[in-house]
């Protein structure tokens, strides 16, 4: 009788620990857009690296919208459970609202929520200070400190887009300690880069500095940086601030809706 009993406890003891197990973390899923430059793929790699480094217990996987593989699609018919769905994008726009909603709708085997883009945050005022800093040390750099900065970004028809990139030329502002930061874009609607550098010439800041809004280097990153009259920032890359950036929208998305609720977007 007391073997039995005891025996009785030890499985009774194991299913507790067993039904008291927490649950895996829903699966990062980072989207990137691609690149034909072989810069972006490695970049954005070494800044998933240093997600899983601050979330070992997190998985990350990354998708792309284009151009790179794995391609988003892919990405999330290999995956079962829960996700989320990181875009890598700094503002909102036609991919954020609606080509990563229509794939992650298209897999329908999976529970997922759509974090909203990482900007504007400050924590990218912050990256973005670092690359400044970092451009400014280079050999042959001018020794004086830039008047002006443009914040050069991809740029969209959507005017939301716009919006983003100008909330976070006024958070770079603040953290440059008030110099002026005009955005500029190399595509879409709004002014292109070559447009705030007139503007800040005209205040007097002949040699401004350009701060790269891009997540990762390519076309617009490397045309941007071209047209800079003093200083070119590198790309965000794999910034520690924006790898806390990527977790925080990952947490936002999970904290946004009840479990029941599935492919919820996150706003700004």
């Amino acid at each position: 009788m007391n073997r039995i009993t005891a025996q009785l406890h030890t499985q009774l003891s194991r299913r507790g620990r067993s039904a008291r197990r927490p649950a895996p973390p829903p699966t990062l899923v980072a989207v990137a857009h691609g690149s034909r430059d072989p810069r972006a793929l490695r970049t954005v790699t070494a800044l998933l690296d240093r997600v899983r480094a601050l979330r070992p217990e997190v998985p990350v996987r990354l998708g792309h919208i284009e151009l790179n593989e794995p391609l988003l699609t892919d990405t999330l018919a290999a995956l079962r459970g829960d996700v989320v769905v990181v875009p890598l994008l700094l503002g909102r726009g036609h991919h954020t609202k609606r080509d990563i909603p229509a794939t992650v709708a298209a897999a329908p085997h999976l529970r997922a929520w759509i974090a909203g883009p990482l900007g504007p945050h400050p924590l990218l005022a912050e990256a973005l200070h670092t690359r400044l800093a970092e451009a400014a040390r280079q050999p042959g750099a001018p020794t004086a400190a830039p008047g002006g900065v443009v914040l050069a970004a991809a740029g969209s028809n959507d005017p939301d887009a716009a919006l983003d990139t100008a909330r976070t030329a006024e958070l770079l502002s603040a953290r440059l300690g008030g110099v002026p930061v005009l955005p500029g874009h190399a595509s879409g609607t709004g002014p292109r880069v070559s447009d705030a550098l007139r503007a800040l010439a005209d205040l007097g800041h002949e040699r401004a500095a350009v701060a790269s809004y891009f997540t990762a280097p390519g076309r617009f990153a490397s045309q941007c940086a071209d047209a800079a009259p003093g200083i070119a920032a590198a790309p965000l890359g794999d910034h520690p601030a924006v790898a806390r950036l990527v977790l925080h929208r990952y947490e936002q998305a999970l904290a946004s809706a009840p479990l029941s609720h599935e492919a919820v977007t996150v706003g700004v």
